[in-house]
């Protein structure tokens, strides 16, 4: 068992990713821009300095990326006020990690007041000792200082924590930084690089749950 597990949460606890990417076409319009193809996809797993330099490659040299990720944020936050689903497995994942005292944190690239909007949402609040919003460390994800910092405030070493993710950025991120990174695939099915560098691909947090309790996660 692991000293410790890291949960990203858009994509991999909760089902927000469908939101965020309504959000893309009229965000992008109230500045003036369309939404080129792909590009929630290319942000997706970033923030910070990392996203608005995709913006800026992707839409305009000229994006106020500042004020873009504000409005974009309040366009979702008054779409997650309505609730959002759970992912299938979460549940039964945290009721197995709980039963044996494995402290868990959320290591996510949104702001803390919407992790802890979800959270709330989904009752999980009490189920995790950490929330690391991407605020909270100098360089975003594919970096590994947001999971470095999960462990730190867990108390726990990398080689000894499990880190799971839905997205490519959030995979390497974990890698680099040492983790046992399992993927855990929503809207991107791992490619060949992924695969190399996930220490795991599960189809679900039931999945992840199962293997576990069987001893097969290594």
């Amino acid at each position: 068992m692991f000293d410790g597990v890291i949960f990203d949460m858009d994509g991999l606890m909760v089902d927000t990713e469908p939101v965020w990417m309504k959000c893309w076409e009229p965000a992008l319009a109230h500045f003036g821009h369309a939404a080129p193809p792909g590009i929630a996809d290319a942000v997706r797993g970033s923030s910070g300095d990392a996203a608005a330099r995709i913006l800026r490659e992707m839409v305009s040299p000229q994006l106020d990326a500042k004020a873009f990720w504000e409005y974009f944020s309040s366009l979702a936050e008054q779409a997650f006020a309505q609730g959002v689903e759970k992912k299938p497995g979460l549940d039964e994942l945290l009721a197995y990690l709980g039963e044996r005292n494995v402290p868990c944190a959320v290591a996510s690239s949104s702001s803390r007041r919407g992790i802890e909007s979800n959270l709330r949402s989904i009752g999980a609040t009490d189920r995790f000792q950490a929330i690391v919003p991407s605020s909270d460390v100098s360089h975003a994800k594919p970096a590994p200082d947001i999971f470095l910092e999960a462990a730190r405030r867990l108390g726990t070493k990398p080689s000894r924590t499990m880190v799971l993710e839905d997205s490519f950025n959030g995979v390497r991120a974990g890698a680099a930084g040492g983790f046992f990174t399992v993927m855990v695939p929503d809207l991107a099915c791992p490619d060949d690089e992924i695969r190399s560098v996930a220490s795991r691909v599960c189809a679900s947090l039931l999945e992840v749950r199962d293997l576990l309790a069987r001893g097969e996660m290594v």
